[in-house]
């Protein structure tokens, strides 16, 4: 399982980006979501490192 949490705000960045944080569930600074490690979701973080936190491990 990988736990992302947003830590930055998404005021400013590309309408691409936003969306990719939506479809994380990721809806505000501090919001956290557990997701399967999969290729999708870290393709989905790749587009968006500077503005999550990766937590891996976990059950």
């Amino acid at each position: 399982m990988i736990r992302v949490t947003q830590v930055r705000s998404s005021i400013g960045t590309k309408p691409k980006q936003r969306g990719t944080l939506r479809a994380l569930g990721l809806h505000g600074i501090g919001t956290s979501r557990d997701h399967e490690d999969t290729a999708v979701f870290r393709g989905m973080l790749a587009k968006v490192p500077h503005l999550v936190r990766i937590e891996e491990g976990g059950s």
